[in-house]
């Protein structure tokens, strides 16, 4: 078998920019050296390229690295990356490339519109209240409330609001990473995760679901300080189960994702609620989604290579590149 050149991207011009080198490092090391060459890109904080000895080499020559791979993998979780702009990139290069579309990325990455195609397919979500920079302040505080910015991972500037003397810090929380947020009714419940896979061959693999036991919300400090227990299998009745794992493929086959996605719910005496979609969740061994599959008895390694073959066997290059055309076709400005 000829090895696969493998192009893993990390980092990016976000608040998770930590988060996305963790993941990309995971990746690298993850990544079976006897089947591929792992070439790593990173995106600085600035919006620069750099390539593994972290030498700035441009965005012109990050283009000609990725055309010369066999496949991308993005590992860049929040904005500039998997809101979609990397696919856009390597769809526009003709690259093959490992998770969700443009498409999704950006429905996925925007949680008010999350919510209203979740609901158009049958899937309840909490009610909440769309504010921007002009309109935040004017809110008033009747009930404990979730503090969010629509679009941002990875927890961060998400506060749990139990007085009206702890809204304002929240309101600029959210804000500093977003020019809108959600004020989302609290929810009772178990939370969550579900994660979808799709094969190469189109088939559906549903990881056994995880649960995340935490005091109060699950925010950024709570997430990466250790404060979290991740119970995985999650203790669920076969309806349960059942459930959340149709909402989860619903959810993820309305959004049109590839590659796969974490699907987060709140478990509640009505059933399951939608909180949100992840089309790149964290990536390391510890993360939510590698677990899942580990307790499918799917290694991290193995995942990877799952993941490389959907890209190889369901995407093809949307645009040529230059030499594959004639003179004739070509467009000179």
């Amino acid at each position: 078998m000829s090895r696969l050149q493998v192009v893993v991207i990390g980092g990016g011009r976000n608040s998770e920019h930590e988060v996305s080198l963790v993941s990309a490092a995971a990746v690298v090391a993850g990544l079976d050296r006897s089947r591929h060459d792992v070439v790593p890109l990173t995106i600085d904080r600035s919006g620069r390229w750099e390539d593994a000895t972290g030498a700035e080499i441009g965005l012109p020559q990050a283009i000609e690295v990725l055309r010369g791979c066999d496949v991308a993998i993005p590992m860049v979780h929040g904005r500039l990356g998997e809101d979609g702009a990397l696919a856009a990139l390597c769809d526009l290069i003709g690259v093959p490339y490992v998770g969700s579309g443009i498409g999704a990325g950006a429905i996925g990455m925007d949680k008010r519109v999350t919510k209203l195609l979740a609901n158009d397919v049958g899937i309840p979500t909490a009610s909440a209240v769309l504010l921007d920079r002009a309109t935040a302040h004017a809110y008033r505080f009747r009930e404990a409330v979730v503090v969010k910015p629509v679009s941002a991972g990875s927890s961060v500037g998400v506060s749990l609001v139990s007085s009206a003397a702890e809204l304002p810090a929240a309101i600029e929380a959210a804000l500093a990473v977003d020019d809108r947020l959600l004020i989302e009714e609290r929810l009772v419940g178990r939370e969550i995760d579900v994660a979808v896979l799709r094969r190469a061959d189109g088939s559906i693999v549903v990881a056994p679901p995880l649960e995340i036991e935490a005091e109060g919300v699950f925010d950024h400090g709570t997430k990466y300080g250790g404060r979290a227990v991740f119970r995985v299998p999650a203790e669920l009745s076969h309806e349960e189960r059942w459930e959340l794992e149709r909402a989860a493929e619903r959810m993820y086959d309305a959004l049109d994702c590839s590659g796969v996605a974490r699907i987060d719910f709140f478990l509640t005496a009505d059933g399951p609620v939608l909180n949100e979609v992840n089309t790149t969740p964290g990536f390391t061994a510890q993360s939510q989604v590698p677990r899942m599959f580990q307790a499918a008895g799917i290694s991290y390694s193995e995942l990877l290579e799952l993941l490389i073959e959907g890209a190889l066997g369901t995407r093809r290059p949307l645009a040529p590149t230059v030499e594959e055309y004639s003179d004739d076709q070509r467009i000179m400005s």
